[in-house]
């Protein structure tokens, strides 16, 4: 959060910076341009900076009038007749201001020296024709140049357009990091939330376990309360880190499942097994606990015979997670429904979006999951 936090500062800089980079570079411009023949020409570039001051003003106007209280108050089109007029505006002042107050170039011509006309002057019948077929002087006729008050209504809708269009890019960006960081949040809640609703599951199951020991074997129960508390440490303690080591992710399903087997008879076969050697890194916890739950639930029967299969296995990238359990007479054909199953998905969801697998399958006599996981 510190690092994202340091983000927010950083983003919350750059649109002044932006700015205020505009407006120097704007009112530099007059100097860097200046040819500087016969020294910076101050009263010229005074005269600019005073064209520029109605830019300043439309940008200041634009920037904490007309968008906070009319374009992000969703009055999109007062906004816009609003910003037309101000331009329109602004251009007829300008234009009037320029032809009554400001000086033209004539009025900050700089003595320049003279050069004399050369003593020599060429023949009349050695110098160039200067006429037409008349004799008249050629005509040049001076470029066509657009009305003061329309170059600046121009300007004026570019740096209008520049700086709204600035200030929804931040604006975006912000709700985008909102969008960001109220995810993450979510994600985080809804982890911590399904991660807890796994632990009531888990110990009602356990206690009814003991709770069936007590009357045949006290001391089996004292020693099933004691693998009890080591797995109660796991939940308490080692399930709140966001992510654990394999190793005590498998061990924690081995004292979970020697926990169960004391509760039936020969008649169950219950198998755990390590396909692969254990590799040095981490996953979120309990994520197979609710699969076991799930086959302990629905796939023993006491009348026959039934099984619980748990294998691990990885390669470099991934682990792989199958359990396989007998149905036992109770269980309706169809996926199994409940808090565990749904959970776990959701769960994966979260945690992986579409980068795992999670497969559901079953026949008339037995039920499978296989889980997929990146490393």
């Amino acid at each position: 959060m510190k690092f994202i936090d340091k983000n927010k500062n950083r983003f919350k800089l750059f649109e002044p910076f932006i700015l205020v980079v505009f407006w120097v570079l704007l009112f530099a411009s007059p100097i860097f341009l200046d040819d500087g023949e016969y020294g910076i020409h101050w009263e010229s570039i005074l005269n600019t900076w005073v064209r520029f001051i109605p830019y300043l003003i439309l940008f200041l106007v634009n920037r904490f009038l007309l968008l906070p209280y009319l374009f992000f108050k969703n009055k999109r089109g007062a906004y816009l007749a609003a910003a037309l007029v101000l331009i329109v505006t602004m251009s007829w002042s300008d234009y009037y201001f320029q032809e009554n107050f400001i000086l033209s170039k004539d009025d900050f011509a700089i003595d320049r020296p003279q050069h004399p006309m050369p003593d020599f002057m060429p023949p009349d019948g050695d110098r160039p024709p200067m006429g037409g077929p008349r004799g008249e002087l050629p005509r040049h006729q001076p470029p066509k140049q657009f009305p003061p008050f329309v170059s600046f209504g121009v300007i004026a809708l570019l740096v209008v357009g520049f700086d709204t269009g600035l200030k929804l890019s931040v604006k975006w960006v912000q709700s985008e990091q909102k969008r960001m960081t109220s995810d993450k949040e979510n994600v985080q809640m809804q982890l911590a939330f399904l991660r807890n609703q796994v632990s009531p599951h888990f110990f009602m199951n356990t206690l009814n376990n003991i709770h069936s020991l007590i009357d045949q074997d006290t001391g089996e129960a004292k020693e099933t309360i004691i693998r009890l508390s080591k797995l109660m440490r796991h939940l308490l303690y080692e399930s709140e880190a966001e992510r654990i080591s394999i190793a005590k992710e498998i061990e924690f399903i081995h004292n979970y499942v020697d926990l169960m087997r004391l509760r039936y008879s020969d008649k169950v076969r219950i198998n755990v097994q390590l396909l692969t050697a254990v590799p040095d890194k981490k996953i979120p916890p309990l994520l197979f606990t609710s699969f076991v739950e799930n086959a302990f639930k629905h796939g023993i029967s006491y009348q026959h015979k039934s099984y619980i299969d748990v294998s691990f296995s990885f390669s470099d990238d991934s682990l792989y997670f199958i359990v396989k359990n007998s149905k036992s007479d109770y269980k309706s054909t169809g996926e199994p429904s409940g808090i565990g199953i749904t959970n776990s998905r959701k769960r994966m969801n979260l945690l992986y979006g579409d980068n795992y697998t999670l497969e559901l399958s079953e026949t008339s006599d037995e039920f499978t999951v296989k889980l997929k996981i990146p490393l």
